[in-house]
């Protein structure tokens, strides 16, 4: 038996978010005695195939057919589990991102394996028993999930494990299953990436502002704070709902799902639905002017005061420090 995991790649580079998971994947191998396998679908240069050795990938199984260099769910999944077949793995691991998301179930059905989405620490492994501790309830809550089926799947919430090297020695090898017609039913026509930004699921700052911004034109100093930090920006719903930002910032439990490091929210009252797509964050910091407002009640960090005169502070202070 082996550990097989997945890494995400867009435009032909790895995410960080695949990194991570070669990392908690290369720590179940180990404690189960075995080996890693990684396997890599589309167009992936070879010195970057050759990096995840340095995470502790033995063997990369590379696939770059050309039917294959776009994302195709059902495709995708097939190609996997061809992958698990041929390694003998009866644990497959990969991250709980939006493509992961779709494929975990997948993989599982097919392999009529066990699945522990939202993984946010290592198995534990007692008495034979193989449980994982992972996020429930839209991350409000947490679970102990006992797996008994014979193959595994684990989709690890992102920043929840980070990245560790482990370095070994890694062969590449050429992989090319016969993928079924009916695989391709349905097809991403395009995806459009937001290029000259931090990738907000992988990030590991974040800063999110809400209607306490009063306006699209205010923006600017989100901005202006999110750049000097290095971060990606984010939103409320009633921002994305308004036009003021793009739906691909709105974060929450019908948006997207952030666990960074940092997660800063200024002018954002912190309601459930909210609330939700951050629990997971190591970190929040709370600017509001309202004492009252639900989400000092979560927050690691708050500051009571009217963001037009903290924020400006802030970026004068990180300015200040950085010169």
């Amino acid at each position: 038996m082996s550990v097989l995991v997945y890494i995400e790649q867009a435009e032909g580079k790895f995410k960080k978010s695949g990194f991570e998971a070669v990392s908690y994947a290369k720590a179940i191998a180990d404690a189960q005695g075995t080996h890693l396998t990684a396997i890599s679908i589309g167009n992936v240069g070879e010195g970057d195939l050759k990096e995840l050795g340095k995470y502790g990938a033995s063997k990369v199984l590379n696939v770059s057919t050309d039917q294959l260099k776009s994302f195709v769910n059902q495709a995708y999944a097939s190609v996997i589990v061809d992958a698990a077949t041929k390694e003998n793995a009866d644990i497959v691991v990969l991250s709980n991102s939006f493509s992961g998301k779709g494929l975990a179930p997948r993989i599982a059905v097919k392999l009529k394996a066990g699945l522990i989405d939202g993984a946010v620490t290592l198995p534990q492994l007692e008495d034979g028993k193989f449980s994982v501790k992972k996020t429930a309830f839209s991350g409000k809550a947490f679970a102990i999930t006992e797996i008994t089926a014979a193959n595994k799947v684990i989709a690890l919430n992102p920043n929840a494990f980070g990245v560790k090297e482990s370095p070994v020695e890694v062969a590449i090898e050429d992989f090319a299953p016969e993928v079924k017609a009916t695989d391709f039913a349905a097809i991403v026509k395009e995806i459009v990436r937001a290029t000259d930004k931090v990738s907000l699921p992988d990030a590991e700052l974040v800063v999110s502002a809400g209607r306490g911004l009063k306006g699209p034109e205010n923006w600017g100093m989100i901005e202006e704070l999110a750049e000097l930090l290095g971060a990606a920006t984010a939103c409320s719903k009633p921002v994305s709902d308004a036009d003021w930002r793009p739906h691909s910032e709105h974060v929450g439990q019908t948006g997207i799902t952030v666990s960074p490091n940092l997660y800063l929210a200024i002018g954002i009252s912190g309601a459930i639905q909210h609330l939700a797509g951050i629990s997971s964050s190591k970190v929040i910091v709370v600017i509001n002017k309202d004492p009252e407002a639900p989400f000092f009640k979560v927050a690691d960090y708050g500051i009571v005061g009217d963001a037009f005169e903290v924020v400006p502070q802030l970026i004068e202070a990180l300015k200040a420090h950085k010169g």
